[in-house]
């Protein structure tokens, strides 16, 4: 017997009422749109409210200070750890394609693209994946190459058990759930996170939220 599929919970940006219709209706049954919204200031608002799994983000939207879809996701920090965000956009340029992954996005995606394959997308995002449209992974590749050097670099300071301390925290754990999860005591578990601060030379849970957030590491 098939297991169904889960479903994922998704809120959609994008300011036209067309495209996030059309959007809608093609969406496999299996993805659930949860709100929709046409503005920085309505995104965040929704995607704060709903915390759906992912968001579809157009690039270029009004409102706010001009930013688009990087001020939607730098207005949803802190939720950065459980909701992801899959770009999606008419524009294929560099410029587009690496500003909204820095600022945390899982993947960028083109309009030109299928139901079924923004579906995939969507999936394979929600499950923790990196997607992009095939002639923009390039663009991604140039711009972070030399970058994820330097993050293996900075993670080879951690231990084996600083570095699951790390994650857990990062994604909003509190240290009495990171005790429970890795069976240590919660003492311990401040210990670790004390020694992970110190050598990543970060000064708060925040900080260390958005330095994992930044190199993709939730």
């Amino acid at each position: 017997m098939s297991v169904p599929p889960k479903t994922i919970r998704v809120v959609i940006v994008d300011d036209h009422a067309i495209f996030r219709s059309g959007l809608k209706a093609d969406l496999a049954p299996d993805i659930m749109v949860l709100a929709e919204a046409a503005t920085v200031e309505e995104a965040i608002t929704a995607v704060t409210a709903q915390q759906p799994d992912v968001v579809l983000l157009d690039v270029h939207l009004p409102g706010g200070r001009g930013q688009g879809g990087r001020e939607v996701i730098a207005g949803c920090g802190s939720m950065l750890g459980t909701t992801k965000f899959l770009a999606l956009s008419v524009s294929d340029s560099a410029e587009d394609v690496v500003s909204v992954i820095r600022a945390g996005a899982r993947g960028y995606v083109t309009k030109s693209i299928s139901g079924a394959e923004i579906s995939d997308a969507v999936r394979r995002v929600a499950g923790g994946d990196a997607v992009f449209s095939p002639r923009l992974a390039g663009f991604v590749l140039d711009a972070f190459g030399t970058a994820e050097v330097a993050v293996e670099d900075e993670l080879d300071k951690l231990s084996a058990r600083e570095l699951e301390v790390m994650r857990l925290i990062a994604r909003g754990y509190s240290y009495k759930e990171v005790a429970k999860a890795l069976f240590i005591s919660i003492k311990t578990v401040e210990t670790h996170v004390s020694a992970v601060l110190r050598k990543l030379q970060l000064s708060s849970r925040h900080e260390l939220t958005r330095w994992a957030a930044d190199r993709r590491l939730l």
